[in-house]
């Protein structure tokens, strides 16, 4: 299971001209990797010419709530670009194995570090 960097100067820069956004993580759905609380930065552009690899941490909304944001990591991808995510913590996590697979559009985008 893939590690998530601390953020660098270059990471900051980035969120201050926009290029990132912040994130905070809710529950405990993917506990140990993030607890909640936790902020990270998330690149809204990182899909926009090819779809998401296995193991990347993404953004979604959820399928049934599409208000509400999750975090999850890519297990699958199809060729359409849709995708099946889990949480590290799967007996605390609302995802793929009970709304199905996330359409593209509903990517939000891919987390590239904590935030400081």
């Amino acid at each position: 299971m893939s590690q998530i960097r601390n953020s660098n100067v270059l990471d900051v820069l980035l969120w201050l001209l926009r290029q990132r956004q912040r994130f905070r993580v809710e529950g405990v759905s993917m506990l140990p990797l993030l607890l909640p609380g936790e902020e990270v930065l998330v690149d809204r552009r990182a899909y926009w010419r090819s779809p998401p690899a296995r193991e990347d941490l993404i953004v979604v909304r959820s399928p049934d709530q599409p208000s509400f944001r999750l975090i999850k990591r890519v297990v699958l991808t199809r060729q359409d670009g849709a995708c099946f995510v889990q949480g590290d913590n799967p007996s605390q996590s609302t995802d793929s194995r009970v709304f199905g697979w996330v359409e593209p559009l509903f990517i939000l985008g891919r987390v590239t570090s904590r935030f400081l």
